[in-house]
């Protein structure tokens, strides 16, 4: 469940970052939507990041502990 969570993330991150490209070709800098498009993938990422760091915080995520 928890990996089905952060994929659904990834991919709501990655249908923006195609957007803000969609929209900045087709509209060539007349609107803002590319604007908003990028920065609502900024905030869907620091959400997960956070999300992610409470959840190692809380122990519901555990880390693999690559490098140690």
């Amino acid at each position: 469940m928890k990996i089905l969570f952060v994929a659904a993330f990834l991919g709501v991150i990655l249908y923006n970052l195609g957007a803000g490209l969609y929209y900045m070709l087709v509209d060539q800098g007349t609107s803002k939507r590319t604007v908003n498009a990028l920065t609502r993938r900024i905030v869907f990422s620091i959400v997960l990041i956070g999300l992610v760091v409470a959840g190692i915080a809380t122990g519901v995520v555990e880390p693999h502990g690559v490098g140690a």
